[in-house]
């Protein structure tokens, strides 16, 4: 750039050059016309300049200046094409080995999961192992084996002691399999204790001979034995002891001999709703109430029904002969709410007969109480019944929680007290409540039956009076 500027200033100085001599005449003041021209001395002859030759090689100048920054710009953008090309390359193959780096790390990942899988299922298998060396220990020394047990056994290998497992299993099997008698002692059912011969079945099963009694043999805990009180399996241990084989082998099978088996408790209906505790009794208490009551309006409709026909029977010869006194004397002869109604209908004979019919309504609605006495308490107790089983089954179920948050669920025999009261509580509910049900519905109806009757028998009293009096008239 220095020497284009210097170019240009070079330039310039010669176009002034040659601007000069014109310059110079122009500028001459006119009193040099009257110099003498002998005066005068001949000027040097200035050299010629051409504005075009100048121009001319200034643009060489430029063109060549042009032509040297092409092809340094040429350079240039080759070189960065090849810089660019080369890191691209490089990008790519840094890319390539990331990728490839990034397979290896996941497939380095799979396979140590898989790694640590197999690890943990050969920690559970090893565990399962030991378990079953553990369990398999304790059966076996308890068919009197000791194979298992030792610093011999805990040397071998693995497929070695499992080896020694099925070899101990299947000797005692074989020693299972066959009949074995030994001297003992069992209990008998009073709970006295008698020495005689055991005879055990396998594992499985025992029973027990001795002078006084025989017969099968139930754990009763801690290895002894009792008597089962089972029928003929006497004549079955009394074979097996005289090494017969019985046709048919009654025996009580048993899983572990040092856990006691109870005698099967027999079920009563006492005992059942003793299960149902306080709650129990009450809902049996209620239901007994409520068949006394159904019992006495039973028996009080039985007589408030019976006793219409009656009062008809009596009341009908002097209501046809005009004599109403001796008609309200004969339906008093009789006790009860028809009598009543009759009665009360027979004395308002001779009234008009819309005033007459609201009498007799009057009569039956004062009676009705007298018959839907008991009704009322009856179905509150069938509506009641329920309810406290209800209840009963919240307290038994809150108890068995109660007991599976302090033992557990381990022993069943803890939760069937809090069940045994939940459920019966609920049975007592129904069994009370659906009798009440029906007895009350159908007292009930009994009841409007007898109400009906007692209308009609009113009104045909009415009627027969009515018609007595008009065919006198």
């Amino acid at each position: 750039m220095n020497s284009v500027r210097l170019r240009h200033t070079v330039l310039g100085l010669s176009l002034l050059a040659l601007n000069a001599p014109g310059l110079a005449q122009n500028a001459a003041p006119p009193a040099q016309a009257s110099v003498p021209a002998a005066a005068e001395q001949p000027a040097a002859a200035s050299p010629k300049v051409s504005v075009d030759d100048a121009y001319k090689r200034e643009f060489a100048f430029l063109e060549a200046q042009k032509r040297e920054l092409q092809a340094r710009l040429a350079e240039v953008k080759r070189q960065f094409e090849q810089d660019r090309s080369r890191l691209e390359a490089e990008v790519q193959r840094l890319e390539s080995d990331a990728l490839a780096a990034q397979s290896r790390a996941e497939s380095m990942s799979s396979e140590l999961i898989k790694v640590d899988q197999q690890a943990q299922v050969n920690a559970d298998n090893s565990d399962l192992l030991q378990a079953t060396y553990e369990q398999a220990r304790a059966t076996l020394e308890s068919q009197g084996s000791d194979q298992v047990s030792g610093d011999a056994f805990a040397a071998q290998s693995d497929p070695q002691k499992l080896n020694t497992l099925f070899s101990a299993a299947s000797d005692s099997l074989q020693a299972l399999r066959q009949l074995r008698s030994e001297p003992g002692s069992f209990f008998l059912a009073d709970g006295s204790e008698v020495q005689g011969t055991l005879i055990r079945y396998g594992n499985v099963a025992t029973f027990g001979v001795s002078e006084t009694a025989a017969g099968a043999l139930a754990p009763a805990g801690g290895g002894r034995f009792r008597l089962w009180n089972a029928p003929q399996s006497e004549e079955t241990a009394r074979a097996l002891a005289a090494n017969q084989q019985p046709l048919l082998l009654r025996a009580f099978l048993y899983e572990n001999s040092n856990q006691a088996v109870s005698e099967p408790e027999a079920k009563t209906i006492w005992g059942e709703v003793a299960k149902g505790g306080l709650i129990g009794t009450i809902i049996l208490c209620l239901g007994a109430l409520a068949m006394v009551l159904v019992v006495l309006r039973a028996f009080f409709l039985q007589g408030a029904g019976a006793s219409i026909a009656n009062i008809l029977d009596a009341v009908t010869p002097a209501v046809q002969a005009r004599k109403v006194d001796d008609a309200i004397a004969g339906a008093k002869r009789f006790k009860g709410s028809a009598a009543r109604v009759v009665t009360a209908a027979l004395r308002n004979a001779d009234r008009e007969r819309e005033h007459l019919e609201d009498i007799v309504s009057e009569s039956i609605l004062h009676e009705s109480t007298h018959l839907s006495r008991f009704g009322n308490v009856i179905t509150m107790i069938a509506a009641v019944a329920p309810l406290l089983g209800l209840l009963g089954t919240v307290t038994g179920m809150i108890q068995t929680f109660d007991v599976i948050t302090e033992f557990g669920t381990s022993d069943p025999k803890l939760l069937s007290g809090g069940i045994a009261t939940a459920l019966v509580t609920t049975e007592l509910g129904l069994v009370v409540a659906i009798p009440c049900l029906l007895a009350g519905g159908l007292l009930a109806g009994w009841a409007d039956r007898i109400k009906d009757d007692m209308e009609k028998a009113a009104l045909r009293v009415i009627n027969l009076y009515q018609d007595v009096r008009s065919g006198a008239a």
